[in-house]
């Protein structure tokens, strides 16, 4: 997998996971898939990395197709891209949006990182326990805090958590989740486990325009990952759509695996 390497006998760098919110959080459990499912993806990088490659690439493709400017940074959002909203409105070029598209495949595959995908059917979830333990976005950070913890320990690596902004109260919420993880531990790994990776008890929480490039990929990979994790549990092929070649690129060297190639279970985790 192409991810950050060190000499041997090196101490590994530091990480930090980037993570975004694919779907609802709230603990309504409905047939209606915009509403049925929850998804957590988060993208490890090592910070020296981000420093002299991810941010200086990702700033270059903003300032050649957006025009991007240090003192107006375009900041890239999913959903504004898809709908081609200013400051995007330049995709309306159909060859503009090409060239765009293929930039973004060629970095994907090119960068260096570990992905993990968590997504819950809260339907499921609520038909076979009935009373939720925790708060679903909570529940999938645990389980995408697990896998980070694991990796970083195979890796014998640290590092820490950043999620995007979801709100003040919202933001309190997940820090004091977060925090129970560090403090108490999960139901499958040891606090001193957790503590003993993770390098501040502390979730860091930022806004999107904080031009964060981590946070920036992970909202361009979550919906392909939450696709494609529906798609392989229902034993469905991927699309061939932009989505759909991210999802590939994503499975073929960017989530975590184990020995044996399997992703399920290692890089990434239907719930229930």
């Amino acid at each position: 997998m192409p991810v950050p390497t060190e000499p041997a006998g090196a101490p590994a760098g530091k990480y930090r996971l980037y993570v975004d919110e694919v779907g609802n959080p709230d603990l309504g459990a409905s047939s209606d898939p915009n509403h049925r499912y929850l998804s957590l993806t988060g993208v490890a990088f090592d910070l020296e990395y981000v420093r002299k490659t991810l941010s200086t690439e990702l700033e270059s493709i903003k300032t050649r197709f957006f025009k991007s400017h240090p003192d107006d940074p375009v900041i890239l959002h999913r959903k504004e891209l898809v709908n081609r909203r200013y400051p995007f409105h330049a995709l309306n070029d159909p060859n503009v949006e090409a060239g765009f598209n293929q930039e973004i495949l060629d970095a994907v595959g090119r960068w260096e990182f570990v992905a993990f995908t968590v997504v819950i059917d809260k339907l499921e979830h609520q038909k076979r326990y009935s009373v939720w333990q925790s708060d679903p976005y909570h529940y999938c950070l645990h389980v995408l805090v697990e896998r980070y913890v694991l990796w970083l320990e195979r890796r014998d690596a640290a590092g820490d958590v950043m999620a995007e902004s979801r709100g003040g109260r919202e933001d309190r919420r997940l820090k004091a989740s977060f925090e129970r993880v560090f403090d108490k531990g999960t139901t499958f790994i040891s606090a001193e486990r957790i503590r003993g990776r993770l390098t501040s008890r502390q979730l860091k929480v930022k806004n999107k325009s904080n031009n964060i490039a981590g946070l920036q990929l992970a909202d361009l990979v979550a919906h392909p990952g939450f696709r494609a994790a529906l798609a392989r549990a229902n034993r469905e092929a991927l699309p061939d759509t932009f989505g759909g070649k991210i999802a590939r690129i994503l499975e073929e060297s960017k989530y975590d695996k184990s020995d044996t190639g399997r992703i399920e279970g290692w890089g990434r985790k239907v719930l229930p």
